[in-house]
Protein backbone atom coordinates (compact mmCIF):
# COMPACT_ATOMS: atom_id res chain seq x y z
CA UNK A 1 0.00 0.00 0.00
CA UNK A 2 2.75 2.05 0.97
CA UNK A 3 4.08 1.86 -2.63
CA UNK A 4 0.73 2.17 -3.90
CA UNK A 5 0.18 5.38 -2.16
CA UNK A 6 3.83 6.89 -3.13
CA UNK A 7 3.34 6.34 -6.91
CA UNK A 8 -0.56 7.68 -6.58
CA UNK A 9 1.57 11.01 -5.12
CA UNK A 10 3.76 11.24 -8.12
CA UNK A 11 1.05 10.84 -10.62
CA UNK A 12 -1.07 13.30 -8.82
CA UNK A 13 2.09 15.85 -8.72
CA UNK A 14 3.38 15.77 -12.36
CA UNK A 15 -0.32 15.30 -13.71
CA UNK A 16 -2.61 17.85 -11.64
CA UNK A 17 -2.47 21.53 -11.94
CA UNK A 18 -4.05 22.31 -9.59
CA UNK A 19 -2.37 21.00 -6.29
CA UNK A 20 -3.80 21.74 -3.34
CA UNK A 21 -2.49 20.73 0.09
CA UNK A 22 -4.18 17.51 0.67
CA UNK A 23 -2.88 16.01 -2.29
CA UNK A 24 0.61 16.24 -1.01
CA UNK A 25 -1.00 13.84 1.61
CA UNK A 26 -0.04 10.77 0.06
CA UNK A 27 3.27 11.11 0.30
CA UNK A 28 2.78 11.16 4.27
CA UNK A 29 1.05 8.35 3.84
CA UNK A 30 3.22 6.20 2.13
CA UNK A 31 5.98 7.45 4.17
CA UNK A 32 4.61 5.97 7.13
CA UNK A 33 3.25 3.28 5.86
CA UNK A 34 6.91 1.96 4.95
CA UNK A 35 8.46 2.95 8.05
CA UNK A 36 5.72 0.61 9.50
CA UNK A 37 6.51 -1.86 6.91
CA UNK A 38 10.22 -1.79 7.47
CA UNK A 39 9.87 -1.85 11.49
CA UNK A 40 7.82 -4.58 11.24
CA UNK A 41 9.84 -6.36 9.04
CA UNK A 42 12.74 -5.87 10.89
CA UNK A 43 11.47 -6.75 14.49
CA UNK A 44 9.95 -9.59 15.56
CA UNK A 45 6.55 -9.51 16.26
CA UNK A 46 6.45 -11.47 19.55
CA UNK A 47 9.07 -11.64 22.35
CA UNK A 48 8.94 -14.17 25.21
CA UNK A 49 10.95 -13.80 27.76
CA UNK A 50 11.89 -12.75 31.25
CA UNK A 51 8.28 -13.95 32.50
CA UNK A 52 6.68 -11.81 29.98
CA UNK A 53 4.98 -11.55 26.75
CA UNK A 54 5.43 -9.10 24.34
CA UNK A 55 4.16 -7.35 20.88
CA UNK A 56 6.87 -5.56 19.23
CA UNK A 57 5.27 -2.75 17.71
CA UNK A 58 5.15 0.89 19.13
CA UNK A 59 1.77 0.46 21.12
CA UNK A 60 2.28 -3.25 21.80
CA UNK A 61 0.93 -4.69 24.84
CA UNK A 62 2.83 -6.30 27.00
CA UNK A 63 1.37 -9.39 29.50
CA UNK A 64 3.21 -11.20 32.89
CA UNK A 65 3.10 -15.35 31.88
CA UNK A 66 2.01 -16.06 35.55
CA UNK A 67 -1.40 -13.66 35.28
CA UNK A 68 -2.57 -15.23 32.34
CA UNK A 69 -5.71 -16.85 33.84
CA UNK A 70 -7.17 -18.14 29.97
CA UNK A 71 -6.23 -18.76 27.04
CA UNK A 72 -8.87 -18.87 23.74
CA UNK A 73 -8.05 -20.05 20.44
CA UNK A 74 -10.52 -17.99 18.00
CA UNK A 75 -10.16 -17.43 13.85
CA UNK A 76 -6.42 -17.85 14.02
CA UNK A 77 -5.46 -15.78 16.71
CA UNK A 78 -4.48 -16.51 20.56
CA UNK A 79 -6.75 -14.38 22.97
CA UNK A 80 -4.57 -14.70 26.74
CA UNK A 81 -6.70 -12.92 29.09
CA UNK A 82 -6.17 -12.28 32.51
CA UNK A 83 -7.66 -10.49 35.73
CA UNK A 84 -7.89 -7.07 33.80
CA UNK A 85 -6.12 -7.19 30.37
CA UNK A 86 -6.38 -9.06 27.14
CA UNK A 87 -3.52 -9.91 24.57
CA UNK A 88 -4.39 -10.87 21.13
CA UNK A 89 -1.61 -13.09 18.97
CA UNK A 90 -2.33 -13.29 15.77
CA UNK A 91 -0.80 -16.33 15.02
CA UNK A 92 -0.75 -15.81 11.35
CA UNK A 93 2.02 -13.69 11.47
CA UNK A 94 4.06 -16.10 13.24
CA UNK A 95 6.66 -18.96 11.37
CA UNK A 96 6.05 -22.26 12.37
CA UNK A 97 9.03 -22.93 14.22
CA UNK A 98 8.53 -19.59 16.81
CA UNK A 99 4.65 -21.18 16.68
CA UNK A 100 5.66 -24.37 18.40
CA UNK A 101 7.45 -22.81 20.92
CA UNK A 102 4.94 -20.38 21.80
CA UNK A 103 2.45 -23.32 22.33
CA UNK A 104 4.56 -25.39 24.44
CA UNK A 105 5.02 -22.14 26.39
CA UNK A 106 1.56 -21.62 26.86
CA UNK A 107 0.90 -25.20 27.59
CA UNK A 108 3.21 -24.89 30.84
CA UNK A 109 1.19 -21.72 31.76
CA UNK A 110 -1.61 -22.62 34.79
CA UNK A 111 -4.18 -21.68 32.35
CA UNK A 112 -7.66 -22.68 31.21
CA UNK A 113 -8.04 -23.52 27.48
CA UNK A 114 -10.88 -23.16 25.29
Amino acid sequence: MGIFWLIYGIVLVVFNEDMNWFDYGWFVFSGIYLIIYFYQKKEKYLTLENGFIKQNWPFGKKMNLNEIKRIRHFAGDYILKSENKELTINIQLIDEESLLELKSELKKLNAEWN
